[in-house]
């Protein structure tokens, strides 16, 4: 059958030399190269994937593989890729490319060699973990080697006694790994047909001269793949890995040299106290001081100064892992902690689960060690659980930080608190903050979404940055019922986004309670089925701006359906028109005819007024004057008010229009905003009042001028009594100008502006609230115009009295005129009688009559009145408000009071000297 197939050209050589050919597509000639590699792969003892252990042995090799070559943070790098590949379950076939990774390594320092006879097979062996590389060493060298005293001398000399001793055994053993293994240590790999003498070291851990010994291993197995005995690798693990280069080891006795002694610790004791410190419990050698709240090692162990600082370093691993679990455990159970803590609590807790899976695999090596050992006998030491948990203990330092920096905050704040370790400059950090950042974060998210989109504020523990009020009624809704808890309002988000969500959430509960409207919010399901993982949208919005677009467009949608609703079914503008027209006097035509049909009525007392009677007066007036053209809805909210009455009031001191307002108007025009407007109508009402006086007053002079022509006399107090009421009028116009055009109009004229552009009703509530307190501040209303104030009220009363008293006058030059005319007629009749007219006492008597009524009637008042207004002038200059500092100069333009008072300052001059710098 050979024969046969030799002659077909069927032989495994010539399949493997087609084969070649047809993947390379090369000639016969060419592809000689590859078809020699494929032969050396084939006939290569490399060991299968089934008989070389299982892949945690292999991710092991390529471990230590690195760690040897100073590649410490690499071999931590692949250790956590490995981790994340196995969690995924992407590969089913891991274990096979782990071994092709190990068959990698190193391929890249291999140097081609002749292929000669026995090194056929033996190329490419230094890519194994278990070989030991070392360079050929010099004659001198091996011969020193040969001259160690072995314990089994004996027996070695009777297995190589066939080719001359020992010695030359050793000699040609060595000379022929020269040329055939020199680069793969394939004599350091014990097997079967090798003999059991001394196995060689490698030169990077012996320097010349230095003495050794090696293990007696059992015969048998695959080349490579023989493992160190139980009790050697036992034995070996006593002496640190430092000092095991300089260690003799002799037929299983440690006798080390340096600072060591026979009285040390094994490293694999320390080894496992270190772990179980990991999981926060004491050790052999290893205790918790409670005292100083950290690991302390035993001072009479047998541990040398360096491995105590190592031991130390590893040991911050345990206490940062108690503090973490303590902090999980007590606040695990507080349900006052809220769903903000317990998101946090989960978050320290899915990490705490990654730190139990490294402990589990350290745990689980140790048995192995212990157990069967690995292919190499290279076990678990402290130097590589330091390099194995870098990555760990930087990530249990920053959980512990947490932990600090969170203790006795919740909801907001606690999430304000890890967001400020967001700003870090180790990625590796940062992504661990973000992580649990966003885990924590959810609950808020969902919480601001319902808020938001349904208005719902499901808030237990009080931990959300909006906080609501049940216990307030509806028509209080929008003031008092919700508001922001400044300290829970998270850091990575600013004050106008707070406030934004805030409005959004009210402008719903205020569309659903108040204003009875139930209409969904655009875009609301599909924010809703927003995954929330989206929640770490909230704290990366200098990389993306996504949530604040979403909370811009909810928030601008429901704010216009919200003012919609108001101006369109609730008509806010047309009451707010009517406020202007009839409680700021607005209505000229309306206000003048009232004043007409009530100056009977209210000139008498107080207490003598009838709300039935005035309401009657006021409908009167409405169909009477444009006024009856408003809408219905309108006229009925108006009505007559009478306030309290006191002593000596009469009804021009207690009468006052209302407006009723009801329903979601009643927001905007709230019962304090109603109070402003009475006080507003009261001060308008009262200096309207002077305006109607003044006109009587006129009417008067003009209707008795001809009546008191029979008394020359009086043609000087006329003058006087016209010059005064003049000088009244200009007062009084001065102040209406000032108060209708530089007040009302321009105030009214900046509302209509920022009602029209409002974005919500917090600013329309708020441009309402600046008119009427600008009104008050011109009006001499608030505070710091009381004075002022006062005296122009005196003034007003001033004006009324010059009513009176030009009434007594006119009533007195009646009471003169019949006077003289009886004694004219009385003088006549004597004279018709041929007696004397008058007597000398009765003509003196008449003239003193006289002087004294030309004396007593008119003077005192003007002069009060000059010095009244003179006193205005002076407070009205020294006003902070612009306008009323105008006002002055409309009052005295022609410094008609300076001339009268020389010490009084004219206001052109006050203002001069307010602004002239000190």
């Amino acid at each position: 059958m050979a024969s046969r197939s030799s002659g077909e050209g069927n032989t495994a050589a010539a399949v493997l030399q087609r084969l070649c050919c047809k993947i390379t597509g090369l000639s016969d000639d060419a592809v000689v190269p590859h078809y020699q590699f494929a032969l050396r792969i084939l006939g290569s003892n490399v060991p299968s994937v089934q008989g070389t252990g299982d892949e945690f042995q292999v991710v092991e090799k390529i471990k230590r593989h690195l760690v040897r070559r100073g590649r410490e943070n690499d071999a931590a790098t692949f250790a956590e890729l490995h981790r994340k590949l196995n969690s995924q379950g992407i590969l089913k076939n891991t274990c096979a490319i782990l071994h092709l990774l190990l068959s990698l390594i190193g391929t890249g320092q291999t140097t081609p060699r002749a292929v000669t006879g026995t090194s056929l097979f033996g190329r490419g062996l230094s890519t194994f973990a278990t070989s030991t590389p070392y360079p050929p060493q010099p004659a001198s060298a091996r011969s020193d080697q040969s001259e160690v005293v072995h314990p089994s001398r004996a027996a070695s000399d009777t297995v190589l006694g066939a080719t001359g001793g020992a010695h030359g055994t050793l000699s040609s053993l060595s000379h022929h790994s020269q040329h055939t293994t020199a680069s793969s240590g394939f004599s350091s790999i014990r097997g079967e047909g090798l003999s059991d003498g001394p196995t060689p070291v490698p030169h990077t851990l012996v320097g010349p001269g230095t003495p050794f010994t090696a293990w007696r291993e059992e015969r048998g197995g695959r080349v490579g793949d023989s493992r160190l005995s139980s009790t050697s690798r036992s034995e070996n693990a006593l002496v640190p890995r430092s000092s095991r280069a300089v260690s003799h080891l002799h037929a299983g006795v440690v006798a080390t040299t340096g600072d060591n002694t026979s009285a040390e610790i094994p490293e694999l004791d320390l080894v496992k106290d270190v772990v179980y410190a990991f999981q926060g419990i004491e050790g052999k050698w290893i205790k918790f001081d409670s005292g100083r709240d950290g690991y302390r090692i035993d001072p009479q162990a047998g541990i040398p100064k360096a491995m105590r600082h190592v031991i130390s370093k590893l040991a911050e691993c345990g206490w940062l892992y108690n503090k973490i679990r303590t902090y999980v455990e007590s606040r695990s159970t507080d349900k006052a902690f809220g769903l903000v803590g317990q998101s946090f609590c989960a978050a320290l807790h899915e990490e705490l689960t990654e730190y139990y899976r490294l402990i589990a695999v350290l745990e689980a090596q140790l048995h192995q060690e212990q157990d069967q050992g690995i292919s190499d006998g290279d076990g678990l030491t402290l130097r590589r659980l330091v390099v194995w948990t870098f990555d760990p203990l930087v990530r249990l330092k920053t959980l512990a930080a947490l932990v600090d920096v969170c203790k006795g905050k919740k909801g907001g704040a606690l999430a304000s608190c890890i967001f400020s370790y967001m700003q870090h400059g180790d990625p590796y950090i940062k992504s661990l903050i973000k992580h649990t950042l966003t885990l924590v974060s959810q609950p808020v998210y969902v919480t601001l979404m319902r808020w938001i989109y349904d208005g719902e504020l499901e808030d237990t523990y009080h931990e959300f940055f909006v906080a609501s009020d049940p216990t307030v009624k509806n028509d209080r809704l929008w003031h008092d019922k919700y508001s922001l808890r400044k300290s829970m309002i998270p850091s990575f988000l600013s004050t106008d986004q707070a406030r934004r969500i805030l409005l959004t959430g009210k402008s719903i509960n205020f569309l659903r309670q108040v204003c009875q409207d139930r209409t969904p919010i655009r875009g609301r399901d599909a924010a809703m089925a927003v995954d929330i993982k989206q929640a770490q949208s909230m704290f990366v919005q200098d990389e993306e701006s996504s949530f604040q677009k979403m909370i811009d467009g909810v928030y601008t949608d429901t704010s216009l359906h919200l003012l919609d609703i108001l101006h369109s079914k609730y008509k806010f503008m047309d009451h707010l028109k009517a406020m202007r027209r009839y409680l700021l006097l607005g209505q000229g035509d309306f206000i003048r005819h009232l004043m007409d049909l009530l100056e009977e009525d209210l000139a008498k007392p107080a207490g003598n007024l009838y709300l039935h009677n005035l309401n009657g007066i006021l409908e009167t007036a409405i169909r009477a004057t444009n006024a009856q053209y408003d809408a219905a809805d309108i006229l009925k909210r108006l009505d007559v008010r009478l306030l309290e009455v006191s002593p000596g009031d009469t009804g021009w001191d207690v009468f006052s229009l209302d407006y009723h307002v009801d329903g979601p108007i009643r927001t905007v025009f709230t019962p304090e905003c109603m109070i402003m407007y009475l006080r507003v109508f009261n001060f308008l009402w009262r200096a309207k009042r002077m305006e109607y006086i003044l006109a009587l007053i006129w009417k008067n002079q003009m209707s008795n001028a001809r009546c008191t022509k029979p008394i020359p006399e009086l043609a000087s107090i006329l003058h006087q009594c016209q010059v005064l009421g003049c000088e009244m009028e200009h007062f009084i116009q001065q102040v209406q100008y000032y108060i209708n055009f530089e007040v009302l109009e321009c105030s009214w004229d900046e509302l209509l502006h920022k009602v029209q552009e409002a974005g919500d009703l917090d600013h329309i509530i708020a441009a309402h609230q600046v008119f009427l307190d600008t009104i008050l501040c011109r009006c001499l209303l608030d505070e710091k115009s009381r004075d002022i104030l006062t005296q122009l009220r005196t003034i007003f009363d001033l004006i009324i009295q010059f009513e009176t008293a030009q009434d007594n006058f006119y009533q007195a030059v009646n009471e003169e005129l019949d006077v003289r005319q009886h004694f004219e007629q009385t003088r006549q009749k004597r004279t018709d009688q041929g007696e004397w007219a008058v007597t000398e006492a009765e003509e003196q008597e008449e003239r003193e009559r006289r002087t004294a009524f030309l004396r007593n009637i008119i003077p005192s008042t003007r002069a009060q009145m000059t010095d009244m207004v003179q006193r205005f002038l002076v407070m009205v200059t020294c006003h902070q408000d612009v306008s009323l500092r105008f006002l002055s100069f409309r009052l005295d333009f022609n410094q008609h009071y300076k001339v009268k008072e020389p010490n009084s300052r004219s206001p052109l001059a006050m203002q001069r000297q307010r602004s002239r710098p000190v």
